[in-house]
């Protein structure tokens, strides 16, 4: 989603706004940051967008699917752009770290606890909250 047409492909109007907080999703160092981490970033790179619209644009890019919200009982949600495949997360406690991973024996004993149940999934998040192993 690097582009004008990707704003509008997602039904919305491009804008200096969109383009930007997109470019800060797709460039950040981090793959999950907050509407202040983003507001933070676009401050240090002298870009003009407050941060009430950093807030109305992200949830215009979660309503459109360009990007994902999670809520990782931190108390602040963080925002990921829609991934092309899918994938879990376990949050650090200590350090708030979010790290992504994928595991296919869980995605199929998942698939089979809905199926001994009479369901099939349509959509799941799974999030672990861990800590570090003190040795």
């Amino acid at each position: 989603m690097s582009n004008n047409n990707d704003i509008r492909s997602a039904g919305l109007k491009v804008t200096h706004a969109r383009k930007r907080i997109l470019e800060v999703l797709e460039t950040g160092n981090e793959s999950h940051l907050s509407a202040d981490d983003i507001n933070r970033i676009l401050i240090k790179n002298n870009d003009e967008v407050g941060v009430a619209t950093v807030y109305r644009v992200l949830n215009q890019f979660v309503d459109a699917g360009i990007c994902i919200k999670h809520n990782f009982d931190s108390g602040q949600a963080v925002f990921e752009l829609t991934p092309d495949h899918h994938h879990d997360h376990m949050v650090c406690m200590k350090t708030g770290n979010v790290i992504e991973f994928e595991d296919e024996v869980i995605e199929k004993r998942q698939e089979e606890l809905a199926k001994k149940n009479g369901y099939r999934i349509v959509d799941h998040s799974l999030v672990l909250f861990v800590e570090p192993i003190e040795d």
